[in-house]
């Protein structure tokens, strides 16, 4: 395989979809971003320059540094002017299998035939998607981690059908974007960190749901027995109530869970209250 990854095209100017264009630009690539609305797409650049703000304050890159990262970094509506010359695809739309594979099969229309296509999915496998990218040897997940707020792993994860030189290959770039692999030997949803993470959540909201204990008292267990700065509870913050939610709605549908369904059911109220965390100003708890 001679792909040489040069310029990249993010699709979906989420928050996560953000923090990849970030820091693929960063680390120098030509990165363009698409999304079917102008509003995100500024949204979405004004939040890198924001980033490179606060790293730049933060003495974690310099200026220069800094401005050379927005001038790789490009915003496209139209999905074959932003496919023009891109080696690879990352995928960020939201968690929805039929949507996913749309914008797959679109994008297996504009791009280049060796272009490489991968997904930032967190709950879905490669296998789900495959067919419809029209090139799955080309094709793999390649899982990133909060990038630009600390996160430095990425998980990849092929399918039967991917092609070995593909996970050398983004083996490679993770490396070139500094972060730690974790290559899987094999699909399993929700990879390695998210599944000792959904371990850890399910059971701090089983307390909860069960009237147990407090949220606020399980998360004092948890940052005092093992020395962390923060607990269950505001992980979830963090994460999102609406993602968790989504996922624990999924899981609950799929394996007909019903104690996955309590816990539906809880976070739902505060999803429905505009409690959705760090990104709303209050979730379990209140932020400033």
């Amino acid at each position: 395989m001679e792909t040489t990854v040069k310029r990249v095209l993010i699709v979906g100017s989420g928050t996560i979809g953000t923090q990849v264009a970030a820091l693929f630009a960063l680390r120098g690539f030509d990165t363009v971003m698409h999304d079917v609305s102008k509003e995100r797409l500024e949204h979405a650049a004004g939040a890198i320059a924001g980033m490179y703000n606060e790293l730049a304050a933060g003495g974690h890159i310099d200026a220069e540094a800094a401005a050379a990262g927005l001038e790789r970094l490009h915003q496209e509506e139209d999905l074959g002017r932003a496919a023009v010359g891109v080696d690879l695809v990352s995928e960020s739309v939201p968690e929805d299998i039929a949507l996913k594979r749309a914008v797959f099969a679109q994008l297996n229309e504009v791009c280049d035939p060796d272009t490489v296509f991968t997904t930032n999915t967190s709950d879905l496998v490669p296998s789900m998607l495959a067919d419809a990218t029209g090139r799955p040897e080309l094709f793999a997940a390649f899982h990133f981690h909060s990038p630009m707020r600390g996160g430095d792993v990425v998980d990849i994860m092929g399918h039967p059908g991917t092609s070995p030189a593909v996970l050398v290959l983004l083996q490679e770039l993770a490396g070139e974007l500094g972060q730690a692999p974790i290559v899987l030997r094999r699909e399993h949803p929700g990879y390695v960190f998210n599944n000792l993470l959904n371990a850890l959540t399910r059971a701090a909201l089983e307390l909860a749901v069960d009237d147990v204990a407090s949220p606020e008292t399980v998360d004092m267990a948890w940052k005092r027995v093992m020395h962390m700065p923060v607990g269950p509870f505001g992980i979830l913050d963090m994460v999102g109530l609406d993602t968790a939610l989504r996922i624990a709605r999924l899981g609950a549908e799929q394996l007909q869970d019903n104690g996955l369904q309590r816990i539906v059911d809880y976070l739902a109220q505060y999803v429905e209250e505009g409690r959705l965390g760090v990104q709303s100003g209050r979730g379990f708890y209140e932020y400033a």
